[in-house]
């Protein structure tokens, strides 16, 4: 059962944002990609509140690199349109399990490592080229209770 409210239209919208943010980082990178924009849809803190939907989501002002080049406006694949569902119906992994930010630090030959910060929230870990945090439970506590 889905955890947002999601239209067809809505799945291919994230599946399209998993393949163009995370496909060199494999199913279970891109799945961390939706564990991301999901906790963003249902946290309702920090920079993400009033974010309803998939499409307000990823529609947000600089908040994903992807939307400024072509692979994300190719048509959705069956493979991760599987994966978006995964994340709209709930299931979640560390380090993305209530990360609310994502980054690849260095350059895409030579990742960088991982700051111990990212706009002030601690680091969760990192799953291959991207760091991801989690805000603190000051900043965001509704994060932690969104099962």
């Amino acid at each position: 059962m889905a955890v947002v409210k999601a239209r067809k239209q809505d799945v291919d919208m994230l599946a399209r944002l998993l393949r163009a943010e995370a496909e060199t980082e494999g199913e279970t990178g891109m799945l961390l990609v939706g564990n991301v924009g999901i906790n963003r849809i249902r946290a309702n803190c920090s920079d993400f509140k009033g974010i309803r939907t998939i499409p307000q989501m990823i529609n947000q002002p600089h908040a994903f690199e992807a939307l400024q080049h072509g692979l994300y406006y190719q048509n959705a694949r069956e493979r991760e349109r599987r994966l978006a569902q995964r994340a709209v119906n709930g299931e979640r992994s560390w380090p993305g399990k209530f990360s609310l930010w994502y980054f690849r630090p260095g350059t895409f030959e030579n990742p960088g490592p991982c700051p111990e910060t990212w706009y002030n929230q601690p680091l969760a870990g990192r799953f291959r080229k991207h760091c991801f945090y989690e805000p603190t439970a000051e900043e965001c506590e509704n994060v932690y209770n969104t099962f």
